[in-house]
């Protein structure tokens, strides 16, 4: 840790990027503070470089008078990975400036991006191409964040994570301190070694600063189709999907759970969403399904709403029990709306788990047997990818509950929640929202020693002063 003045290393960071480019005035520096949902502390200073010279002047800077440096994007993150602590004594380095001209190639299809473009900016600059980038999520990140953390979304069961979508990276190194490694080819076939884009890719910036990305991009469908439906039994949810793949391959993007508890949240909370069942009650359980194509109609001579609704019609009383049919967008905005209608219930205790999806049955059964058991005044939003076996297995503790809340008690419960996962069912603590300050400590309870020790290996070879990122990869210091 530096031991120099506050005051010099803002007239230091100062020279690098320009005096109104560090940021030390508590107001100031309030946003760049707290995170979406964890993460609550206190920066040194915040400073906003806007070239990928200037993060390489600031990263060197920084590390070789050890004043601890923080990487945050969009700050959309979900576990504290790029939030300061409440020491006082980290600086946030904000990729926000890193944006420069959106590099679009048609014919390789693919997009040239700072790290600091928008998923909505890169999106809306692709459809002018009739092009997307279609990691589809509730919030709105910047391309830089997307890849530290790999995020995945509602449709990866069609086009997969960022890191299969990723070609090539520009990033500002820890160890030699702000060497700048260039590895933005947009090849698709590149059989030459190591990948050495991917140590940077999930591990929320230990080692390295992503400063641009070359990424591969969609086209935009011509047809979509979708449907809300109910399933015959928690059994057929599974059957359903099966049977969905077996008939439409490649054209089913999302294949979306949802209880009942969380479909009637949003309507309680969001404005203009109605009961998609009425005059029916809300179901138990439904799923969010879409089908869609790059061809029209016409070439592809196939309505794909058309043939959804054959499908459905075929299953019912099989597998469907009832179905709400050419939904379109506003069935997207009940899935979309979740997140920020569930935080008016209660205390969010929020889980991002996947398992195996030949286990998801027995996971729901067992998780809420258990929650009934052993935490009956808690309540259960769940939602989540049914076709990556990837769900958010959301509780919430009512804010007049009894008892109240206890943080003691949470613990106990998490860890009886990443324990089913983990060690009963062959899950993932942490399906899509990476590794941080916020869950470290589960990495370290559920990961093998073998991992943990490699882990720890890679991270030491390209950042041995540990400068870069806030997670240790490699096994927990003994106490």
């Amino acid at each position: 840790m530096t031991s120099l003045p506050v005051s010099d290393v803002q007239a230091a960071l100062a020279g690098l990027v320009g005096q109104a480019n560090v940021y030390a005035d508590p107001a100031d520096k309030a946003r760049y503070e707290t995170g979406a949902r964890y993460g609550d502390g206190k920066a040194a200073l915040v400073v906003r470089p806007g070239l990928a010279t200037e993060v390489a002047a600031v990263v060197r800077y920084c590390v070789d008078t050890g004043t601890p440096l923080i990487a945050q994007g969009a700050n959309t993150g979900l576990v504290a990975a790029s939030t300061p602590d409440a020491s006082g004594t980290q600086v946030v380095l904000s990729l926000e400036r890193l944006r420069g001209e959106i590099v679009i190639d048609r014919a390789n299809r693919t997009a040239t991006v700072g790290a600091g473009v928008t998923l909505q900016e890169l999106n809306d600059k692709l459809a002018e191409h009739g092009l997307c980038f279609p990691i589809d999520l509730g919030a709105n990140p910047s391309l830089g964040g997307m890849i530290a953390t790999n995020t995945g979304g509602s449709r990866l069961i069609r086009y997969g994570d960022v890191r299969h979508n990723l070609l090539g990276i520009e990033v500002v190194l820890a160890d030699p301190p702000g060497q700048v490694l260039d590895l933005m080819s947009g090849l698709r076939k590149n059989n030459t070694g190591y990948d050495l884009k991917q140590l940077f890719v999930g591990v929320s910036g230990a080692g390295g600063i992503i400063t641009r990305a070359v990424v591969q991009v969609h086209p935009l469908p011509r047809q979509t189709a979708t449907a809300l439906i109910v399933p015959t039994s928690q059994e057929a949810v599974l059957e359903l999907l099966i049977a969905l793949e077996s008939e439409f391959g490649d054209f089913l993007t999302a294949y979306e759970g949802m209880s009942s508890s969380t479909v009637q949240s949003v309507i309680d909370h969001v404005p203009g969403v109605a009961n998609p069942f009425a005059p029916e009650p809300i179901p138990d359980y439904c799923l969010l399904v879409e089908l869609a194509a790059t061809s029209s109609r016409e070439v592809l001579g196939v309505d794909l709403q058309s043939a959804l609704n054959d499908f459905l019609e075929r299953q019912f009383d099989v597998l469907v029990a009832n179905a709400v049919l050419d939904g379109g967008p506003d069935l997207w905005k009940i899935r979309h709306s979740i997140s920020e209608s569930i935080r008016h219930q209660g205390k969010l205790i929020a889980f991002d788990i996947a398992v195996p999806r030949s286990s998801m049955v027995d996971f729901q059964t067992t998780a809420r047997r258990m929650l009934e058991a052993d935490f009956p005044w808690l309540r259960l939003f769940d939602f989540g990818h049914w076709a990556d076996g990837g769900t958010h297995f959301n509780i919430v503790w009512p804010h007049d509950a009894t008892p109240a809340y206890d943080t003691d008690t949470v613990e106990k419960l998490r860890l009886a929640i990443y324990d089913l996962v983990v060690r009963q069912f062959g899950g993932s603590f942490s399906a899509e929202h990476g590794v941080g300050p916020y869950n470290e400590r589960f990495y370290h309870r559920y990961a093998s020693p073998e991992a943990q020790a490699l882990s720890g290996k890679i991270q030491h070879a390209i950042d041995p002063r540990h400068a870069l990122g806030q997670v240790h990869f490699g096994p927990s210091p003994k106490p």
